[in-house]
């Protein structure tokens, strides 16, 4: 492994954690694998509740094609290393018999060789993968693993930051509203906090919305909402 690996790791690592979004965090991480390891495409595959996979970040149509064959078909080094493996490198998907649906769909898209590696949160949870497509044949070399490896550790953490942050921010702004909703109704029907609260939360049941759209288009609108919206 190459004896700047640590520096290049700090620096990373810092300018993921100032990316103000989850969005431009997957971003950068994409950006930076693809400038480290010479990729030509890349992207990232996020498990969503229930299983659900999703690419997010691609640096190209290519990448949501390729990544739609491999949910498809349930193969590939980007699904493999998302649910089963830490990484998994192709040097040449044309004789790779790992994924015999997928390997020769993908040449066909223009890709010779795949890198995946698996992205997994700070309490153990699988967050998904860093996909890294190839339009030649590439020869991964051992510092070309374990950079994509211990990478993909750095960017998981960010990640799993900008996503645990962007979370609390929408809980405390949903908070906010109901708590400004709340008090529309206290002064209008001089009821106290908790009956307030009432009204709100059994009308979002009875309407099926959610409290929170409850509270915003009151909030907003200075009314309830109506069944025509």
């Amino acid at each position: 492994m190459r004896p700047d690996f640590a520096e290049e790791f700090a620096a990373i690592a810092k300018d993921l954690h100032a990316a103000p979004t989850s969005t431009e965090t997957a971003e950068q991480v994409v950006a930076y694998a693809c400038e480290q390891l010479g990729a030509d495409y890349g992207g990232i595959t996020l498990i969503r509740r229930g299983g659900r996979l999703e690419t997010v970040a691609p640096t190209d149509t290519l990448v949501e094609r390729a990544d739609a064959l491999q949910i498809e078909l349930g193969e590939g080094p980007c699904h493999d290393s998302a649910w089963e493996q830490e990484t998994m490198a192709s040097p040449d998907l044309v004789h790779d018999e790992r994924w015999p649906q997928w390997a020769p769909k993908a040449a066909a898209l223009g890709i010779a060789s795949a890198l995946g590696t698996q992205l997994t949160g700070i309490d153990g949870r699988r967050l998904g993968a860093l996909n890294l497509f190839w339009r030649e044949a590439h020869a991964f070399s051992r510092d070309d693993v374990a950079f994509a490896g211990i990478f993909a550790r750095h960017a998981a953490i960010a990640l799993h930051a900008s996503q645990t942050e962007e979370g609390l921010q929408t809980a405390l702004d949903a908070r906010k509203l109901i708590g400004q909703a709340q008090g529309i109704l206290m002064e209008r029907y001089q009821l106290d906090q908790d009956k307030a609260f009432d009204v709100l939360r059994r009308f979002s049941q009875d309407h099926n919305l959610k409290l929170r759209d409850v509270a915003e288009h009151l909030v907003t609108r200075r009314e309830l909402p109506t069944a025509d919206g």
